[in-house]
């Protein structure tokens, strides 16, 4: 039966957050994702994908960026479409980072930040960030290629305290979570 199955096929992945208060500067959350080759699936990234760059072949798309949380709905918004990736890559890791500047910031100073991870109208996972409220980025989904060629998610939200670049070079090494 695993032969027929299509496993996941174009994925969303959502995050949005209140303004910061009057008092604070703006806050700044961002979806970034990162490739992995199947001759490395947990070494470094072949690319990664964040607000100011795309994927070589257009299948992962930052379709949404917000600067401050002032967008109707869901502020960040990047698509994933799994089933036109080159079959070189075996895993997609996906990740939010806190802008550090002007000031060091955490999820525990980000007001209502949630997170919707779907596939079509089909909620694969949501959260809310708060069992990384001390965090400064997280890890929020994986999706591994199987041996037949379709893709599997792997949910999660995993702390790290890095800066944005650390964080995009180190968010998809180790175990699978």
């Amino acid at each position: 039966m695993s032969g027929i199955t299509k496993g996941i096929r174009k994925v969303e992945i959502a995050v949005k957050w209140d303004p910061s208060t009057a008092d604070q500067p703006p806050t700044d959350l961002d979806i970034v994702a990162a490739t992995y080759t199947e001759s490395d699936p947990h070494g470094d990234p072949a690319y990664v994908v964040h607000f100011d760059s795309r994927s070589p072949d257009g299948t992962i798309t930052l379709n949404r960026d917000s600067k401050d949380g002032k967008g109707f709905g869901w502020d960040e918004v990047l698509t994933v479409e799994l089933d036109r990736l080159d079959p070189r890559y075996a895993r997609v890791v996906v990740g939010v980072i806190i802008q550090q500047r002007p000031a060091r910031r955490t999820f525990v100073s980000v007001i209502k930040p949630s997170l919707r991870i779907r596939e079509g109208y089909t909620d694969l996972a949501t959260d809310d960030f708060g069992d990384v409220l001390g965090s400064t980025a997280a890890r929020v989904a994986e999706f591994v290629r199987g041996d037949a060629g379709a893709w599997d998610f792997h949910p999660g939200v995993h702390g790290f305290e890095d800066d944005p670049a650390t964080f995009t070079r180190t968010m998809g090494h180790g175990p699978t979570p």
